[in-house]
């Protein structure tokens, strides 16, 4: 083989090696996370992050409409967001959607969070699942008609359990919130007060990032923007980005089906 030939396939090969890494540089993966938060979504946006990484894709989208959801796979894809070289942004989208309990952590601990109109966030106060309600202990002197309550009318009195449990879930918000400079005070109300917002008063109160119509305006408003992620500040290029959204595979809807309530039940 003559050495001009040779030189002809290495530059050749180098091209297609070079045209695959930027094509890859240039994609953006997105997941709809539309339901409650769960060792299927847990799964599924771990594996595509883990894929984004290996692929130095410059860009993971989630779509967000969750009513809230489990503390452990919440906590799972806040680590593996956190421990991500690729961006990720959480956007609370179409119009109607909101990111209640566990979308709230999530889209804080997020490297850019965005909604769009007519959205909301919020009342991230953890709620214990299962378990049956305690009959109260009666009284065991005769209580004075001047004494007051010390507890709303209705309201169970909080237990050391649940001071703990909002303690931690508040630490835990507050650290996100610093982390990504954020509005620690109105995480920790979201917390223990339940407090929720508009998207257009979370971007006023420094809350998310970015109000969005659709995903050509959250691109361009992208375009630019420093981010900081596990290895460094990243600046994002989001003009031309080739989108590939990504759907659940047998695996996500095999999990679907043994993790819902009623056949967990039956298992």
């Amino acid at each position: 083989m003559r050495p001009s030939f040779k030189l002809l396939l290495w530059s050749l090969l180098v091209l297609v090696l070079t045209s695959q890494s930027a094509f890859a540089n240039n994609k953006a993966y997105l997941i709809k996370v539309d339901g409650a938060i769960g060792p299927v979504s847990q799964d599924l946006i771990i594996r595509t992050l883990e894929k984004a990484n290996a692929e130095s894709a410059h860009l993971v989208i989630l779509e967000m409409n969750t009513p809230g959801g489990l503390d452990h796979s919440m906590r799972k894809i806040i680590s593996a967001i956190l421990a991500s070289n690729v961006p990720v942004v959480t956007y609370v989208s179409p119009p109607g959607s909101r990111a209640a309990s566990a979308g709230t952590y999530i889209l804080y601990a997020s490297h850019i969070a965005a909604m769009s109109p007519a959205t909301n966030l919020g009342a991230a106060t953890p709620v214990q699942i299962g378990g049956l309600p305690k009959v109260p202990d009666m009284p065991t002197t005769p209580v004075d008609k001047d004494d007051k309550p010390t507890t709303t009318p209705g309201e169970r009195p909080k237990s050391s359990m649940d001071k703990k449990i909002i303690n931690d879930a508040t630490a835990y918000i507050k650290g996100l919130a610093k982390l990504r400079g954020r509005n620690e005070e109105w995480a920790e109300q979201a917390v223990r007060e339940a407090v929720s917002l508009t998207s257009e008063e979370a971007l006023e109160m420094n809350v998310i990032d970015i109000l969005a119509t659709d995903l050509a305006d959250l691109f361009t408003q992208l375009e630019g923007r420093e981010v900081r992620t596990s290895t460094g500040v990243q600046t994002l290029v989001t003009k031309g980005l080739t989108v590939e959204r990504i759907l659940p595979d047998w695996r996500s809807k095999l999990l679907s089906i043994i993790t819902d309530p009623n056949v967990a039940y039956i298992l």
